[in-house]
Formats: C-alpha cells, sequence, structure tokens
C-alpha cells in the first residue's frame, strides 16, 4: 500500500475512533446511518458505492470521492466504469468537478499500480 493511502486510512481510522469515542450520541447515530446506507439492499453495495462516488464529486469532497473511489475498487468495479460514473459526476457539476476528476485518477492509478 502506499504512503499516501496508508496515510489516508490511518488517518480516517484514527479520527473515527476518536469522533466515536466521544460518545456524542446523534454523531455516533449519523455514523451508523452513512454506514448501513451503503449495505446491500433493495440496491447491492457495489451500486451504492458507484452513487456515492458520483455525488461526492458533485460535492467536491476529495476525502469522500478517495472513500468511494477505494470501495468502489474493492468491490470489483472496473476502469472503465469508473470513468463512466466520473463522467456523470462531471456533468452534473460541471467543470468545477474537474480537479476532483484529476485527484480520482490519480488515485485510480495508484490503486492499479498496487497502491493498495
Amino acid at each position: 500500500m502506499s504512503n499516501r493511502l496508508q496515510e489516508f486510512r490511518a488517518y480516517r481510522e484514527k479520527m473515527n475512533e476518536r469522533i466515536l469515542a466521544a460518545k456524542n450520541l446523534p454523531i455516533n447515530r449519523f455514523f451508523t446511518l452513512d454506514t448501513k446506507a451503503y449495505e446491500d439492499g433493495a440496491l447491492d453495495a457495489r451500486t451504492k458505492e458507484i452513487a456515492g462516488l458520483s455525488a461526492s464529486m458533485v460535492l467536491r469532497c476529495d476525502d469522500c470521492i478517495a472513500y468511494h473511489v477505494i470501495r468502489c475498487k474493492e468491490l470489483g468495479v472496473t476502469d472503465e466504469q469508473l470513468f463512466e460514473v466520473f463522467n456523470v459526476g462531471l456533468i452534473v457539476g460541471g467543470s468545477i468537478v474537474i480537479p476532483h476528476l484529476r485527484r480520482a485518477v490519480a488515485l485510480l492509478d495508484e490503486l492499479n499500480e498496487g497502491g493498495e
């Protein structure tokens, strides 16, 4: 796993643990809702991660984009499929999404080079 991916995962896990340890009920409930939203249901987890990636691109959240790109790859989404999702995010969000698209593709390249 590349250093950037290790840092991303380590920071995310550390801060999630810290936040949840504060035992703030509304925050903990929100985190639970977020986790459950991506579980299999009428839509499978893979489809939900694809939807999450597209929405994250439109909202321009680099951490969210990175998380969903990683999850999509883990769930077997192909590069060709990811580029179609990137295109949907770009069409809906407009040209302001381009910098986020660049970072998403850089992460995808890193994952494909064995960064995972």
